[in-house]
């Protein structure tokens, strides 16, 4: 029999999975509309939604975000004229939701539907039908890695690594796993892949707060590539050494649990919170000032730094897939201005013989292999490493005997993030 519409005291129960769909979209519409970064949306999404939901909108949004040039030209032949981003956010979830994340599809039709306004709920009911009646032969033939890739990352990868900007490109089409870098004498977790250069590797989508000796500090979240400038640095015990930019403070701890008297400086107050409570987990010391290391002047030179300098992380976007979508070409000019003046304070903060590591985790060039030559302008002399400093990854050392990672290396054992470095001592 069927049911009568509710009356005026009845309310109609939550389609299940909305309020999932709704954060989901909450946080496409902060990537791709305000070009804010996808854990600072998440971080804004109400206290209220259940942890599993959050997780949850934050799986589906990434998903969306890796294979959006995909998604788009799947919906692409239904549709006259763009509709409006609520509308066309729907459409790009229930795409996912039926093609790339196993969503049953009467679920994930009925949720997108509810998503969008009123006036678009026809158009979004029917466009989603034929996706689902297509199912994943949808996705046959098309050319992901190069949808799936803003055009000007593609061009600039193919300037600067010709071919392989391809794998680059195939590297960023998935979750990535979870990397650990151990404190001393700290026992792996079950499951664990221990990587060559020394690093913990887990499945993708392991939950890190889970895993037995995180509370007590065993171990921290660091992406393989992440861990090689501190490790490459080669801190020794009583060494003082200032890692600049330091936040979040996975390499702080690298050079603190290697003996050294460690300087963290980061300019961000909320930054320099979340660098003193992942210390304070990993009972690990270390001095922490509050400064642009831009102007700050220490009160004696280091022996050595580590210069981790803010860029546009398009080496992390297999990791953070809203980079791919909130950064422009014209941030690479300006990231690499803020990196020179970077590059200038730490060179006057070494003492005379000391040694820098400078470090982006960008793929672009000029974030990173441009700033040899600036260097020398500044009394620092190149100090090449060679592959017998990296056992097991010597492709990852240029013929200048920098470091040169990218998402493609490793790609049997899920691969790493792009990241550049360079090790420089000052002269005289």
């Amino acid at each position: 029999m069927k049911r009568a519409p509710p009356g005026p005291q009845e309310t109609v129960p939550p389609l299940p999975g909305l309020p999932t769909r709704r954060a989901a979209r909450d946080l496409l519409d902060a990537t791709l509309d305000q070009r804010k970064p996808l854990e600072e949306a998440l971080d804004a999404l109400p206290g209220r939604l259940d942890p599993r939901d959050r997780a949850a909108a934050h799986r589906i949004a990434a998903t969306v975000l890796r294979r959006l040039g995909s998604i788009d030209e799947v919906l692409s032949p239904f549709l006259r004229k763009d509709p409006p981003p609520p509308a066309r956010h729907a459409l790009r979830i229930g795409v996912a939701e039926l093609l790339l994340l196993d969503t049953p599809p009467h679920a994930a039709v009925a949720t997108a539907v509810a998503l969008a306004p009123k006036a678009f709920a026809g158009l979004v009911n029917a466009v989603l039908r034929k996706v689902a009646a297509d199912g994943p032969a949808a996705l046959e033939g098309l050319d992901a890695p190069r949808l799936d890739t803003p055009a000007w990352l593609w061009a600039a990868w193919h300037a600067a690594y010709g071919p392989a900007v391809r794998a680059i490109a195939e590297a960023h089409r998935g979750p990535a796993p979870l990397d650990l870098t151990p404190a001393p004498g700290a026992e792996p977790p079950a499951g664990a892949e221990i990587l060559p250069t020394g690093t913990w590797r887990m499945a993708p989508g392991t939950r890190v707060t889970d895993l037995p000796g995180f509370a007590e500090g065993r171990f921290w979240v660091q992406d393989a590539a992440a861990a090689l400038p501190a490790l490459l640095l080669n801190p020794q015990p009583g060494e003082r050494i200032a890692d600049l930019c330091a936040a979040p403070g996975g390499k702080t701890a690298q050079l603190a649990a290697a003996g050294a008297e460690v300087t963290a400086v980061e300019r961000d107050a909320g930054r320099v919170a979340r660098l003193s409570e992942n210390l304070a987990r990993l009972r690990l010391p270390a001095t922490i000032v509050q400064a642009d290391a831009a102007a700050w002047t220490p009160p004696a030179p280091f022996d050595a730094i580590l210069l981790d300098a803010p860029c546009t992380a398009t080496g992390t976007i297999r990791r953070h897939p809203d980079v791919a979508h909130t950064k422009r070409a014209r941030d690479v000019g300006a990231a690499a201005q803020a990196q020179a003046r970077l590059l200038a304070a730490a060179a006057r903060m070494l003492k005379p013989g000391g040694r820098l590591v400078f470090a982006t985790c960008s793929l672009q060039p000029e974030e990173g292999e441009a700033h040899l030559s600036r260097a020398t302008a500044l009394g620092l002399e190149a100090m090449p490493w060679t592959a017998a400093d990296l056992p097991g990854l010597p492709e990852a050392i240029t013929p200048a005997g920098c470091l040169r990672t990218r998402p493609d290396f490793w790609s049997g054992r899920g691969g790493m993030d792009g990241f550049f470095a360079m090790r420089l001592r000052r002269v005289g």
